[in-house]
């Protein structure tokens, strides 16, 4: 796993041959932050990566600044080497969360400036995940949600849907909290 950019940038970790997560290629990765760095604040953004893997989003998030960045991952594996990496970074602002992602959606007490979803693809009940984050109310003002997906989804009927981006096999649908009409959600 290699970090992209920011204070850890081009840092490279040694992923376990063990772990089932499907990460985020660093083409892929590279281009969303691009995006999102046209959009959002690191330096002022609470960050929640769901579904959290080998954890390189949340690294990225982490790297470019961002003060708290919470983590959620429900496999051993991945969360073990999650908190490998980040006392190997000597970062304190890691929330590591074992827990299923979809539990910690539904009973999630905190808010967020930053959301990235990056479930499996063949997860029952995928296409129902963005709707459950935007609903959710763990989105701030002027929050910014990002939803990793095949092509075969769409979700720009959703509300606050803002844009799609494609990366090779990696899709990504935007959505953006108006900051009026963040606190009726």
């Amino acid at each position: 796993m290699r970090i992209i950019r920011g204070k850890y940038g081009r840092r490279r970790f040694d992923v376990p041959v063990n772990i089932t997560a499907r990460p985020t290629t660093d083409f892929a990765r590279e281009n969303i932050f691009n995006v999102l760095e046209n959009i959002v604040d690191f330096e002022e953004c609470r960050a929640l990566d769901l579904f959290a893997g080998t954890g390189a989003v949340s690294f990225e998030f982490l790297s470019r600044g961002c003060p708290s960045v919470t983590a959620v991952e429900k496999a051993r594996t991945q969360q073990q080497f999650i908190a490998k990496v980040a006392r190997e970074l000597g970062d304190d602002n890691l929330n590591l969360v074992r827990g299923d992602a979809l539990r910690f959606i539904e009973s999630c007490g905190g808010r967020f400036d930053l959301v990235f979803a990056d479930p499996p693809y063949d997860m029952d009940g995928f296409g129902e995940i963005p709707g459950k984050v935007l609903e959710s109310g763990m989105l701030n003002p002027g929050a910014v949600f990002v939803m990793e997906h095949s092509k075969k989804y769409d979700f720009s009927a959703l509300p606050h849907f803002s844009e799609h981006r494609a990366y090779g096999s990696v899709n990504f649908s935007i959505f953006r909290i108006p900051e009026a009409e963040a606190d009726e959600n």
